[in-house]
């Protein structure tokens, strides 16, 4: 059993996705960021920079204690290793979902987070801030798109750890100022991932949370 700390937004989408795909038996505590869940005393345990999502896996691989894990760049690579599923063996094939993982990590959800920060939420609109990131926006779109026009997923042939850390901070593609017409492999790739019954039944649960 795996314990999910969990509040539905894109970086605790890529855990859930990978649940369901997995077919691992998990349950959701909500980490409601609105009110502050994060800073609690008994998260911080388990996740120091009080950022959600995090886990516990009450059966990790060495038959040890529980074991928690934070970041969700990590906890994706950890259940890919756990169990064998969305991450290649072949060394070539797993250096390049490894990049584009990290890609995201350190690109691609952190300027899409800053766009959604100044255009939408920032108490002060201001046009430069706005102007930056949504420019940046749409070069790593550009970026992206070119991915995929070289093979189907991110990761490469065959979906996973990459695709599963891209895809949900693409949701918001009109609150980003993007115009998906013109990312016609994007398209084709959030339908392909759309169409799939895990990321149906991870993104129910996230109705379910919020409810």
């Amino acid at each position: 059993m795996i314990d999910l700390y969990y509040w539905p937004t894109p970086n605790g989408h890529k855990i859930t996705l990978f649940l369901e795909e997995a077919g691992l038996d998990y349950r959701i505590i909500p980490v409601d960021i609105g009110k502050g869940d994060q800073f609690e005393p008994d998260f911080l345990r388990i996740s120091p920079n009080n950022k959600m999502p995090a886990i516990v896996d009450h059966e990790p691989a060495d038959g040890g204690a529980p074991l928690s894990v934070f970041e969700s760049g990590e906890i994706l690579l950890y259940l890919a290793e756990k169990t064998g599923r969305f991450l290649s063996s072949d060394p070539r094939k797993k250096i390049a979902t490894l990049e584009w993982l990290f890609w995201q990590m350190g690109g691609f959800g952190p300027m899409l987070g800053q766009n959604h920060h100044f255009a939408l939420y920032a108490p002060e609109k201001i046009p430069y801030a706005i102007k930056r990131y949504q420019d940046e926006t749409k070069r790593l779109y550009g970026v992206l798109e070119t991915r995929l026009k070289a093979q189907p997923f991110v990761s490469g042939e065959e979906y996973g750890i990459a695709d599963m850390a891209t895809y949900p901070w693409t949701r918001t593609w009109k609150e980003q100022g993007i115009d998906l017409d013109s990312f016609p492999m994007i398209k084709a790739w959030r339908d392909a991932i759309e169409s799939r019954p895990a990321t149906q039944r991870a993104l129910a649960k996230a109705e379910e949370v919020k409810r």
